[in-house]
């Protein structure tokens, strides 16, 4: 048996009420466990001091009032509670029918108080101005860049102030055989120069090339030009899969316009640009606009040149994408 079943039956053993067969069980428990049987001892000597002591003798006359006390104590508790316990319970309870007067000028008066209450805390703090934030408030104004100024006219046509000297023609011979030279019989003292038309503009064009037009100009020049391309110029081609952008040669850093940089504007202006055979930026398209950065954007990238474009042994225009970044420092 476990320690402590046997520590529970001791009483009953001492008593006498444990069958045979837990007695003995118990009997080799105590036989091994010291603990319980200095348990056993000390039950048996309270056991034998309660037997010694004598008991005291119960007076007749309580005995004789118990039923008339049992009586009264019932008939106390039919009767009701108490006074005292009436006007407690009294005072506890909601009654409907009692000081309707009194609650009806309760309950308005408290919902004033507490409005009263609430508000003040709302307002006192509201009322503390000298805890305010500071705030700062930076007027900026914005607007559009100032039109490119209009080119300036071109200037006058050199009038023609050579006067033409008609000289009369030296009469040829007439006959002569077919194959041979004929030398004139007179020979002119002075040759009539050609008169030439007023071509061109004194002091040249803006954006033009010094020493004439690279490539020839339009409708083409007796004999050609040097590098000139035989044939006509085919359409441009877009700078999409296979065909890579061309490789910029020369970039030219674009200018921060002032006002973008007083307004704090900055970003990046996508464009569509298109080079000639030559590598040069003719035309230009905005796909994505910053309206103080755009015309910076633009004249920057048309002083952009790139590496001509040769497909099929022919130079070629090009179409692609140019990203400038405007970030401030």
């Amino acid at each position: 048996m476990r320690h402590d079943e046997v520590r529970e039956l001791l009483s009953a053993l001492l008593d006498g009420e444990l069958g045979e067969a837990e007695a003995g069980r118990v009997a080799s428990h105590l036989r091994d466990c010291e603990s319980c049987r200095r348990d056993l001892a000390a039950l048996r000597e309270l056991d034998v001091l309660a037997r010694a002591s004598v008991p005291l003798p119960t007076p007749a006359a309580a005995w004789a009032s118990f039923p008339g006390r049992v009586t009264a104590r019932i008939q106390g508790r039919k009767a009701g509670p108490r006074p005292k316990e009436a006007n407690m319970f009294q005072d506890s309870f909601i009654i409907g029918d009692r000081r309707v007067a009194t609650k009806a000028w309760v309950f308005p008066a408290s919902m004033l108080a507490h409005t009263f209450i609430v508000a003040l805390l709302v307002v006192i703090p509201l009322l503390q101005v000298s805890n305010l934030p500071k705030i700062e408030i930076t007027s900026a104004f914005l607007a559009p860049p100032p039109p490119p100024p209009p080119p300036p006219p071109p200037p006058a046509k050199k009038a023609a102030t050579t006067q033409v000297k008609r000289i009369k023609p030296v009469q040829a011979q007439t006959s002569f055989e077919a194959g041979k030279l004929v030398a004139p019989v007179e020979i002119p003292d002075e040759i009539a120069e050609e008169q030439l038309s007023d071509v061109g503009i004194e002091g040249g064009v803006e954006g033009g090339v010094e020493g004439g037009v690279i490539g020839g100009v339009l409708g083409g020049v007796v004999g050609g030009v040097l590098g000139g391309v035989v044939g006509e110029i085919e359409a441009p081609v877009r700078a999409i899969g296979e065909i890579k952008p061309p490789k910029l040669v020369k970039q030219v850093d674009p200018t921060y316009p002032e006002i973008a940089r007083q307004a704090r504007v900055e970003g990046i202006v996508i464009l569509e640009a298109q080079t000639d055979i030559y590598g040069r930026v003719q035309n230009i398209k905005v796909l994505r606009s910053i309206p103080l950065l755009d015309q910076a954007a633009i004249d920057a990238v048309r002083q952009w040149v790139y590496e001509p474009m040769v497909i099929n042994g022919r130079p070629r225009g090009v179409i692609f994408t140019v990203t400038v970044r405007f970030t401030l420092k």
